[in-house]
Order: C-alpha cells, then structure tokens, then sequence
C-alpha cells in the first residue's frame, strides 16, 4: 500500500481524541495496510491512525515477526491488573528518544476486527504496555504526558537537539 507521512511531536493533532471507526470497509483495510507498511517503514511496534493524521481509532501492532500483525478497531481497556511494570517506551511521532514508563502489568481490552468483529484479548508484559500507550495516543494523550515534568522536559530536550543535527 502506501509509507504514510508521520505527524511528529509537537503537532497539536497528537492530543486530540480519535473519533470510532463506524464504517468497516474498503477504506478502512486500506488505511490498515497503510498503517503497517508505515510503522514497518518507520521503524515501530505499534502506530495508531492519529500518527498518521487521521482522527480515527484504529491501532496497528508488530511486535515481533513470530507475533504477526494485529489491528485493532476502536479499543478500549475493559480491565487492568493492580500490578505495574516499567517499560522503556517511544514514539513513531518522536523518533529517537526513549524514557522508561509505569504502566499496568496486564490489561483486557475490548476491540473490533477490521470486518466488525467484538473481540476481547488479554495482555500482560509489552503487549499489555503497547496496548495502554496506543490507547493512551487515541485519547489525545501523548506517551511524554505520563512522565514526571522533569523527565518529560529532558525528554523533549533530547529529541529538540535531534531534530537540530543534520541528517546523515
């Protein structure tokens, strides 16, 4: 399909709130295909249709090839463990920079299949950190959001200087 223009931090369409996919058709797989073929491009584990410009909620995963690629419409945490982990996390939006977040060990989401399809699925570990970070990204939270003021400008310091280096 088609390697799709990231929006990149701070672009003020990273904290809007993605609106529900209602129609499963053509252009949805289509953007799905898109999705992938851009986080592959990028390169990433996890996209969402925001990263992309478009307020919808759709997530995109590939978090190893052993894993496969799963896409899930409209999600949403239905339940979270009381246990929480810390996992280094980034953003396609804002390459280059990684920060360690606490996040829940294991969550079960509900979501649709890109046919229309209510599923739920269980997560512990990364999988359980990509799925509340994307989530978190249709929600118009961006992962920095989650980290204290003085990480979150050391941060933003970081990917600044980056963005000031000349590419090689």
């Amino acid at each position: 399909m088609t390697v799709r223009q990231i929006v990149k931090f701070p672009d003020p369409r990273l904290r809007i709130v993605a609106e529900p996919v209602t129609s499963f058709d053509d252009a949805l797989r289509g953007l799905a295909a898109d999705l992938l073929d851009t986080l592959r491009a990028a390169p990433g584990i996890g996209i969402t249709a925001p990263h992309v410009g478009v307020s919808l909620r759709v997530v995109v995963l590939e978090l190893s090839a052993g894993d496969g690629v799963q896409t899930y419409v409209n999600p949403q945490i239905v339940w979270s463990s009381d246990g929480l982990i810390r996992h280094q996390e980034g953003s396609v939006s804002m390459p280059g920079v990684v920060e360690e977040v606490e996040r829940h060990a294991r969550v079960r989401i509900r979501y649709q299949d890109l046919a229309g399809v209510e599923l739920l699925e269980d997560a512990e570990g990364l999988r359980a950190v990509c799925h509340q970070h994307e989530i978190d990204q249709l929600d118009g939270i961006f992962w920095i959001q989650k980290l204290s003021r003085l990480k979150r400008e050391r941060v933003i310091k970081r990917y600044e200087k980056l963005q000031r280096e000349p590419q090689r």
